[in-house]
């Protein structure tokens, strides 16, 4: 039986283009909300069609010595181009990147996924220090 663990799949965002980037600061205060930019495709641009898309993406804070993360954000793109006309005839095309605000008292780890229609779950992580 499969487990999500071995689903996900990860690497460096500069030369693969399914990983999720994420854009935040390695230190904030406590209690100052801090934003948090999300995307896919940073440094080679991942499709966008009809037939190859990223469909989502989600965020996730785990806070050091907690055992579960937090959902802090999800995001679906829906619009790759389909129409009544057929795949890739619309001129809507969402694009895989969000922006999401938070704090938090605690250090912890931002970790983001994303899935594509064809390569299926990707996954990153970036540490955050609070002080």
């Amino acid at each position: 039986m499969a487990s999500l663990k071995e689903l996900l799949q990860s690497a460096d965002y500069k030369s693969e283009k399914h990983v999720p980037v994420i854009e935040a600061p390695d230190k904030v205060k406590k209690q100052d909300t801090f934003k948090v930019n999300l995307s896919v495709g940073k440094e080679i641009a991942h499709p966008n069609t009809t037939e190859h898309h990223i469909a989502w993406l989600e965020l996730y804070f785990l806070p050091k010595g907690e055992k579960f993360p937090y959902q802090v954000a999800r995001f679906d793109f829906a619009a790759h181009g389909a129409s009544a006309q057929g795949p890739n005839t619309s001129s809507i095309y969402t694009q895989p990147a969000a922006v999401c605000s938070l704090k938090s008292e605690k250090s912890g780890s931002l970790i983001a996924s994303s899935y594509c229609n064809i390569h299926g779950l990707w996954e990153s992580s970036k540490e955050i220090t609070v002080e």
